[in-house]
């Protein structure tokens, strides 16, 4: 399911000789390593990183205590954010060097549909309307897969204090919409990724290989899953 944003194209001028994608965005449910590898990402690509500050949500730790109690103040919190956000990079230089983002904006209604409940996600849609967001269209999306018990093993050892109260029930929900969502996302290139099976931060070999996969990736839904093609060999 694709969300009714306005889209704008930061796509490079024809005679640009690189094929490598100038924005990149890596995405994934809580846990899956999206942040460690857009940091990552653009530091290989030598370019400028934009990250989602949910540490300067105020309700967010509320929300994580109190479920539905502070999910509409935490979702508009951040709605508010991400366009600014994409509002920002819209402006900005369209030549600029690589971007490299660990969020896309489309993840603001998906959120909003598992954590809002009727009258509340009516109430989102009439703000989000109003904003019109223009938000760029990615050059490549990185789409981080890992199972719900990998999620928690991460969340735990981050040591994100009130983290630890996302419960298995909550991921379940969020990882199923993620799968939702990208099963028929086609507004950009996408890489579908198995991050259970590599550890492109911990393992230079993984990285290495990932980081090739998304270089050369300019069109259409590829998948990288280097465990599969090793059982197979």
């Amino acid at each position: 399911m694709n969300f009714p944003y306005k889209k704008a194209s930061l796509a490079r001028k024809p005679d640009e000789k690189t094929s490598a994608p100038r924005f990149i965005v890596v995405e994934g449910p809580i846990g899956v390593g999206k942040t460690s590898l857009a940091q990552r990402l653009a530091e290989s690509f030598d370019g400028e990183l934009i990250l989602e500050p949910s540490e300067e949500n105020p309700f967010l730790e509320r929300f994580y205590k109190s479920g539905r109690n502070a999910a509409l103040p935490a979702q508009l919190f951040f709605l508010f954010q991400r366009a600014r956000q994409m509002e920002d990079l819209r402006q900005s230089d369209m030549f600029a060097p690589v971007r490299v983002a660990d969020f896309h904006i489309d993840k603001d209604q998906l959120f909003a549909n598992v954590n809002l409940d009727q009258e509340e996600l009516s109430l989102y849609q009439q703000i989000r309307d109003k904003l019109e967001i223009e938000a760029p269209v990615p050059d490549l999306v990185v789409y981080l897969q890992a199972p719900v018990d990998a999620l928690l093993q991460r969340i735990a050892r981050r040591g994100i204090p009130y983290e630890r109260m996302i419960d298995r029930a909550y991921l379940e929900q969020l990882a199923d919409a993620y799968a939702r969502h990208f099963h028929n996302f086609d507004e950009a290139p996408l890489l579908i990724v198995n991050a259970a099976a590599i550890d492109p931060i911990g393992n230079e070999a993984d990285y290495q290989r990932l980081f090739e996969q998304i270089r050369g990736t300019t069109g259409g839904r590829h998948f990288f899953n280097p465990a599969a093609a090793v059982a197979l060999a």
